[in-house]
């Protein structure tokens, strides 16, 4: 077995009793195509920084690109659960890509979700299909968290909306096909002055002013837009004018759950690749896994995976049965996010000197999971969430 693969799991085959058919039934397709197509050259586009045009045409082709667009616009129809479940195994295979995939499928979520007939008609089936990628704009250079420090404006002229601002940290941005926007429209209207816009990023308003040079999930390209005049009808907005607040808020907590799974997935792949080492490598006569301080961490390792796993998947039934759970999906993320970077780093530990280097995978699974205890929230924004539902 190569340093950098991962064989088909049983560590978490103890939350099968409580999966449906159909949900096994998808995890069990994204697992096989992240292990055949993503996990074999994830080293390779690491390092090279590579766009992976290919990878997502084979999870385009087995439905992976569409998860959450029902199937009357050529998606899978896919429950909270059921995503969650195939997000957690494309980033075990590929953190980068699990991204990619996430931003790709929220923004089509909330075009779903908030768009008009003729809007969905425009962009849904091919981006469904992957031939459209898909980005939402909102971070900006100096509002993250704070979303009421947005700048970025769209004014009337004429029978038009102008679109000025600059978005920072966005995900798919240097690749999308479709994007959505919230800006400004009304200052003086606080919270109702935000406004949704969805648009094709071809048009020449839309700049890419540079892909960032990041510490990890080099595969999954970030971008900085400029929006530079960019000019839309009244048929470009998503939702209401004024509505974008509420939007922005919605999709956050729902991607939260997404989040969770992804720092579960790598956290798994590391507690695999840690076990394989330490049944591999031998010290003072015997495999390393026999020495008490490396069972008993990779116990531990094992048992906050698990705990991470419930958590993000109850929030995800919540979610599916209409209930509250905005508080549940911010402990997920938050306890999940938390634990991968613990168990990332343990497993660089059990591979001692090995584990700093590239030829061995966890390197780039410390590397990989670092951001998801800051987008979508941090982990601060988390315990706030948290804290007000007390």
């Amino acid at each position: 077995m190569t340093p950098g693969s991962r064989p088909a799991t049983t560590t978490n085959d103890a939350t099968d009793a409580f999966l449906a058919d159909e949900e096994r039934m998808v995890r069990d397709a994204a697992r096989r195509v992240a292990q055949e197509v993503l996990a074999k050259t994830a080293a390779e586009r690491d390092r090279q920084r590579r766009w992976p045009h290919a990878e997502l045409q084979a999870l385009a082709d087995t439905g992976f690109m569409g998860m959450l667009v029902p199937e009357m616009w050529g998606g899978g129809g896919l429950s909270a659960l059921q995503y969650g479940l195939a997000i957690e195994e494309i980033s075990a295979a590929d953190c980068g890509i699990g991204t990619i995939v996430h931003v790709h499928n929220t923004t089509l979520k909330m075009l779903c979700d908030f768009g008009t007939d003729a809007q969905k008609r425009r962009y849904l089936p091919d981006a469904a299909r992957g031939v459209r990628i898909g980005a939402t704009l909102l971070t900006e250079p100096h509002a993250g968290s704070d979303t009421s420090a947005f700048r970025a404006t769209a004014r009337r002229d004429g029978d038009t909306w102008v679109l000025e601002g600059t978005k920072q940290f966005i995900s798919n941005g240097s690749e999308a096909g479709v994007a959505t926007a919230i800006v400004v429209t009304d200052p003086a209207a606080g919270r109702r002055g935000f406004t949704f816009f969805v648009f094709d990023p071809s048009d020449p308003a839309y700049r890419v002013l540079r892909v960032e040079d990041k510490l990890g999930q080099q595969t999954a390209h970030t971008a900085q837009i400029q929006l530079d005049g960019l000019r839309l009808g009244d048929d470009a907005v998503l939702g209401d004018v004024g509505g974008g607040y509420r939007l922005v808020m919605s999709a956050l907590s729902d991607g939260r759950i997404a989040i969770a799974a992804q720092a579960v997935g790598v956290a798994g792949a590391a507690l695999e690749a840690a076990i394989r080492y330490a049944n591999e490598r031998t010290a003072y006569g015997e495999p390393i896994i026999r020495l008490q301080a490396v069972a008993f961490k990779l116990a531990e390792m094992a048992t906050q995976i698990e705990a991470a796993r419930l958590l993000y998947q109850n929030a995800a039934r919540l979610l599916m049965t209409g209930r509250p759970c905005a508080k549940e999906a911010a402990m997920a993320k938050l306890f999940a996010s938390e634990m991968a970077e613990r168990v990332c780093s343990d497993a660089l530990q059990v591979h001692g000197g090995y584990g700093y280097l590239r030829d061995f995978p966890v390197e780039r699974y410390c590397r990989d999971v670092r951001v998801c205890k800051i987008y979508e929230g941090t982990s601060d924004i988390q315990k706030l969430i948290i804290s007000r539902n007390l």
